[in-house]
């Protein structure tokens, strides 16, 4: 069943506002439909646009598995062997997979009731999940500023993208978790227009087997939740070693990668009432707080670190450099691994043909792709052409390489990818930055480029009384660490003392590295 809403969803600037507690349909009753029906949910969806597909019954056969008491909704370009799997595309409007992804049978497995497929931009290829067959998502959030309004006639604003159906159904209670894909922030982005927890792992950790392809060397399967333990309990049970995926992390990979954080993970005492966070250092990436930034993200990002910081964690200014050229080098990579992928949809192996024009002697597969996917398509095969491969290709995977040194630079805990990793005995633990600004240039494609691990949690209210999320990034393998420090973020939000007006002159020093004035 196919539900849609009319209207084009927008997202509008904020002003300046001083911090306060996050408000969402998940966070005020997390517990008010433990089970939904799909009866139920279709009613819900009906507002929002969020599920495209119904599971009307419940093909698991593990009711005493550790994911039994959860409902979790796939992002329509994972494949389901009893939902179709669309990508919100013309192109495969009809179709439906002969097997589960690897992330889904491993859901079945531990007790998941999968309750139907998330919408989402075509083929992943989008930031505010408009670029879809099923119509724009609309971000469920409820603002205190508009609590007396009906919802008819609230302001209509975007759940990000591209995996805004995952993160609207979370939001609007239809579902405990769900699946989305992290390309170049895909999963960060809406969670943080949604107020809720979005996680993209470490690349390799998550199999990609059964995920329909955007750009291979970026594509990360998520999981989002209206909670960092949420998140947790459905990311240790698909975090596993994968044959049938030759991008998987070994298994001797993965330790090393968890050996190397055990010492600090078992020094904070997060899971305490009171946490103690002496032996944390925390990153503040000058290059993530332009001017452009709105002061009132900025404003709640100062008050998550002003915490952190009285809780005992240590606040240090880094520089990673490449920032300028990431979102560049990202965009070259990306549309060059799609145009590639996305050749087997011609109509014969893949896809559909549409009909045959007036005169014409064959039909042409490439008019059931969107505006938004075959713009890229033409730039990643132009950038695959023997004249601009050296200047495009090439130079945006060397960019992508620095990229990628800047971070080990940057963090304590050395790179368990590599073959001879050094530690950085003055490297940061983890990097915090805002997940999400609405009227600057995009902030989370660096960590996508260096397949590292991110969590966007909930840091407050802007002026519109809308969302703010920060990101907390971790070198590679770092995943329980960074859902650690995500969950003390989360306490020391729902905590109901005041935030001061003024950050005090460490943050400032931290943030800009300049003396607070």
């Amino acid at each position: 069943m196919h539900l849609s809403v009319g209207g084009l969803a927008r997202v509008h600037p904020s002003g300046f506002c001083t911090g306060c507690r996050l408000r969402s349909f998940a966070t005020w009753h997390p517990r008010r439909f433990p089970i939904i029906h799909a009866e139920h949910a279709q009613s819900l969806n009906e507002s929002t646009n969020a599920l495209v597909n119904f599971s009307i019954q419940n093909h698991n056969h593990n009711p005493h598995g550790p994911l039994s008491n959860l409902t979790v909704a796939i992002k329509d370009n994972i494949c389901t062997m009893h939902l179709p799997t669309t990508c919100s595309s013309g192109m495969l409007r009809h179709f439906t997979s002969p097997f589960d992804a690897t992330a889904v049978e491993l859901l079945k497995a531990g007790g998941a009731n999968i309750i139907g497929k998330a919408n989402c931009d075509e083929f992943g290829m989008g930031s505010l999940n408009v670029n879809s067959i099923h119509g724009p998502v609309v971000n469920p959030y409820h603002s205190p500023n508009e609590k007396s309004i009906p919802w008819a006639e609230r302001e209509r604003r975007s759940a990000g993208g591209s995996s805004g159906g995952s993160a609207a159904a979370v939001a609007a209670g239809l579902c405990d978790a769900a699946l989305g894909t992290d390309t170049g922030g895909s999963v960060r982005l809406p969670a943080s227009y949604c107020g809720i927890t979005g996680l993209k792992p470490s690349y390799g950790l998550i199999s990609r087997w059964g995920v329909v392809s955007f750009a291979d060397s970026l594509d990360c399967v998520g999981v989002l939740g209206k909670s960092v333990d949420t998140v947790k309990t459905v990311f240790d049970s698909i975090s596993s070693y994968d044959p049938k995926d030759p991008t998987a992390a070994t298994p001797h990979t993965r330790e090393r990668a968890k050996a190397s954080v055990e010492s600090l993970l078992s020094t904070l005492n997060a899971d305490l009432s009171d946490p103690d966070l002496s032996s944390l250092r925390i990153g503040i990436p000058q290059e993530y707080f332009p001017s452009e930034l709105n002061t009132t993200i900025v404003t709640a990002v100062r008050k998550v670190l002003e915490r952190l910081s009285a809780l005992g964690a240590e606040l240090i200014p880094v520089s990673l450099p490449l920032t300028p050229y990431a979102l560049s080098a990202y965009y070259v990579i990306a549309s060059a691994e799609a145009s590639s992928n996305l050749a087997r949809y011609d109509g014969v192996q893949y896809g559909t043909r549409s009909p045959l024009l007036p005169g014409a002697d064959k039909s042409k597969p490439g008019q059931c792709f969107g505006a938004e996917v075959q713009k890229r398509i033409l730039l990643g095969t132009y950038a695959l052409t023997a004249d601009a491969f050296d200047n495009y290709f090439l130079q945006a995977q060397r960019v992508r390489q620095r990229i990628k040194t800047d971070f080990d630079s940057a963090f304590r805990v050395p790179n368990a990818q590599l073959s001879s990793p050094l530690p950085n005995s003055d490297g940061v633990d983890i990097l915090l930055h805002p997940s999400a600004i609405r009227t600057a240039p995009r902030l989370d494609s660096d960590a996508t480029s260096a397949g590292l691990p991110a969590v966007s949690v909930p840091a407050g209210l802007a002026a519109d009384g809308w969302p703010v999320g920060v990101s907390v990034v971790g070198q590679w393998g770092s995943d329980e660490l960074v859902m650690c420090i995500g969950k003390v973020i989360e306490r020391t939000l729902n905590e109901d003392d005041e935030y001061d007006d003024l950050a005090i002159g460490l943050i400032a020093d931290a943030i800009y590295g300049l003396d607070a004035t």
